[in-house]
């Protein structure tokens, strides 16, 4: 069996590889775009192992892998690199320092969604593109409204307020913008209406879906967005590991004693933490318990983080309920059903809900249990193994 190290680019890849059987190596660069690379992998007389970092418009490769039988394992790109001491940084190192890490069994292997879970995702980014074109359009609108003196708000978006658009006197290319537009307004409303029904249809076939949507302020795409992200959050061994993948943790510079807490890491998926923030947000206006809590959040903290803290607890609360695959007879009641308020003791337990049995090995339990009371604002653990 060949074990095989890329440092892959869209163009082109420099490989490494050594026969495990032989411990024969060699290195040599593949082009991309006149099939040599193709050539290679086609032409190897068994299944190999390629190890490759995680990078952009690399699909087409490991599909093509696949197709051909190998194994593909993507890396950590980050941790790849940390392990990597040396100041001097080539393709031909990248790939060597990579088979290193294969052969010596230190690769840092990331989970890949399903070919299935892609697609999903697809539909979700083209949405969210779409959405955001149609907002820069309507602010386009707003801007010529406000020129003429009209402050409709939210209200130019209804019948009234668009017959009231099309009606302002604008000369020129101003009433072309206007024209055009609106044009593009309907065309976008359209498509983003065909791609909601389209996510409503994945959520529905969904069952994990189907039981985030019973969290607060949670809808079809937030909930698509969370089990095509995370994926099965079972390999998350407690609440705050799934925080840390979004990058809800704060970022920490301790040292001497003295604990250092800044604002939130962002390093996770982007997306998926915008959306859980705005279903904060829409929490906020149809549940009065939950607006105090949030309210209370805020004033201890700066602008913005009482937000991304109850987002943060929206998500440990919604991998709960994902991990435990509908069970939820551990509750008194149902936090977050559709016409059920949240309570302000569930919100300040929602983490402490979070932490779920996981298996060691043999015949032991290792079970997190949250503390009930708060210090400093964060929750102490304590664990213990059982038979």
């Amino acid at each position: 069996m060949k074990i095989i190290g890329c440092d892959f680019h869209p163009s082109w890849q420099q490989v490494a590889w050594l026969d495990a059987e032989t411990g024969e190596t060699g290195e040599c660069k593949l082009v991309n775009g006149d099939g040599e690379a193709e050539r290679f992998y086609r032409a190897l007389a068994e299944p190999a192992l390629v190890g490759v970092e995680a990078c952009g418009n690399s699909q087409w490769f490991l599909e093509m892998l696949q197709r051909l039988g190998h194994e593909a394992w993507i890396g950590d790109a980050a941790q790849i690199r940390a392990s990597y001491v040396r100041k001097q940084k080539t393709d031909k190192r990248d790939a060597a320092h990579i088979l290193r890490l294969l052969v010596e069994g230190r690769f840092p292997r990331i989970w890949v969604p399903s070919a299935g879970q892609r697609d999903v995702r697809q539909l979700l980014i083209h949405r969210h593109k779409l959405v955001e074109i149609r907002t820069r359009v309507k602010n386009g609108l707003q801007h010529l409204a406000m020129n003429r003196g009209m402050q409709k708000k939210s209200t130019l978006w209804s019948v009234a307020g668009q017959k009231a658009l099309r009606e302002l006197p604008l000369q020129g290319w101003a009433g072309r913008r206007r024209q055009d537009l609106l044009a593009l307004l309907k065309s976008l409303d359209q498509q983003i209406g065909e791609l909601d029904q389209a996510v409503e249809e994945e959520a529905q076939r969904d069952k994990m879906a189907q039981l985030l949507r019973t969290q607060p302020g949670v809808g079809p795409i937030t909930a698509l967005a969370f089990v095509v992200t995370m994926g099965d959050v079972t390999r998350f061994r407690r609440g705050k590991q799934v925080a840390s993948y979004l990058g809800l943790i704060p970022r920490e510079r301790s040292s001497g004693g003295r604990q250092r807490l800044g604002a939130i890491s962002k390093q996770g998926n982007r997306f998926v933490r915008t959306l859980l923030v705005e279903a904060v947000h829409n929490v906020t206006r149809l549940d009065e318990s939950f607006r105090k809590t949030y309210q209370q959040r805020c004033h201890r903290m700066a602008k913005g983080g009482g937000g991304t803290q109850v987002g943060g607890t929206t998500l440990l609360d919604a991998a709960h309920q994902h991990r435990v695959s509908g069970d939820r007879s551990h509750r008194e009641q149902p936090a977050g059903a559709p016409g059920q308020s949240v309570s302000t003791d569930s919100i300040e337990t929602l983490i402490g809900r979070s932490r779920l049995p996981y298996e060691t090995g043999g015949s032991h339990r290792r079970i997190m249990v949250a503390v009930q009371g708060r210090i400093d604002g964060w929750w102490n653990e304590v664990s213990f193994t059982a038979n």
